[in-house]
């Protein structure tokens, strides 16, 4: 069973919640300690005077903060300790906002809260319900383990959540950090048009639990096999990147690649051909055989407009040439 990091009541208005806050999440990264090869000698870190090269107490230790002139200010533990803000007790609740305008970059680590006590559970299943159906998120600030935090309380799933944020301060600007970023430019209608349709024919629902982190699995495997005495089976190296090349023009290729291989079976496109179309690629075929209301189609009848469509231009007679 967890245990709380932080006891308090989260205030809004003159309502006060006693709450619990827990941990959400866990790192699953495998730790190593380190040895000196060919040797059973773990290697250890010290605290080491650079001038005399002997080991420093840690009750000897200060903090230094470098000017930039390179001279420092040296600080005392004690001194931080006096301007530290003290343990919050509370969650005050400032305003809330629209949960849909907070940029995903602020959030930064996720919390559980859940009442202190059964008897306060009323209130607290009154504010989540409250939050879910505005779909607001509180804002507040507080202490926790000598560090004030700004966060975002919010309705989870049958649960309360806080989010810890970063201050404004702390995004970068994209555009002073990084000198490769392309100049704004307009997308034609048909190249948006194209790339819009890519997206949707990937569009599925965001499950989570089908994602592993295969590293973590794949270490693990190898402490078990080196364990037992087992080989080692290096992973396979991966895909070469593709060459860049313009959207519209990669995803016109590969319907027109689709379609050439579905009209090869005398006349008619192979049924397992059309299945691994998406919904835009068969729009884009239904498009260029002229087929009408394509876009009201469900997928079935696209598909089926789109093979008679084919049967059709492969069964009429060629032009003649003039003569």
């Amino acid at each position: 069973m967890a245990r709380p990091i932080w006891s308090g009541a989260i205030n809004f208005g003159l309502v006060t919640v006693p709450v619990q806050l827990y941990s959400a999440t866990e790192d699953h990264s495998i730790s190593f300690r380190q040895f000196e090869r060919g040797t059973s000698d773990r290697i250890r870190y010290r605290r080491v005077n650079e001038r005399t090269g002997k080991e420093v107490d840690y009750n000897d230790i200060v903090k230094g903060y470098e000017l930039d002139d390179g001279d420092y200010v040296i600080v005392e533990p004690d001194e931080l300790d006096d301007i530290a803000p003290g343990r919050s007790r509370t969650l005050d609740i400032e305003g809330f906002v629209d949960l849909d305008e907070i940029d995903p970059i602020f959030f930064q680590k996720t919390y559980w809260l859940a009442p202190a006590k059964e008897e306060f559970g009323k209130a607290y299943s009154l504010l989540l319900a409250a939050m879910e159906k505005t779909n607001k998120a509180g804002i507040a600030k507080f202490v926790m383990r000598g560090k004030e935090y700004i966060a975002a309380a919010r309705a989870g799933d049958g649960v309360m959540v806080l989010n810890t944020l970063h201050f404004a301060d702390d995004i970068r600007n994209p555009a002073k950090e990084l000198s490769k970023l392309p100049g704004k430019s307009e997308a034609t209608g048909k190249e948006l048009d194209m790339a819009t349709a890519l997206i949707d024919s990937m569009a599925e629902d965001w499950e989570p639990e089908s994602y592993h982190d295969t590293y973590t699995e794949r270490v693990e495997k190898l402490i078990k096999d080196k364990k037992a005495g087992r080989k080692i089976t290096p992973a396979s190296e991966p895909a070469e990147p593709t060459k860049v090349i313009d959207l519209f023009d990669a995803l016109s290729r590969s319907v027109k690649d689709r379609k050439g291989r579905g009209q090869k079976g005398r006349g008619k496109p192979a049924a397992a051909g059309l299945s691994e179309l998406s919904k835009a690629d068969l729009d884009k075929m239904a498009r260029e055989l002229d087929v009408k209301g394509r876009s009201k189609m469900s997928r079935k009848d696209l598909e089926k407009a789109v093979e008679a469509a084919t049967e059709t231009t492969d069964k009429a007679p060629a032009k003649k040439k003039a003569s």
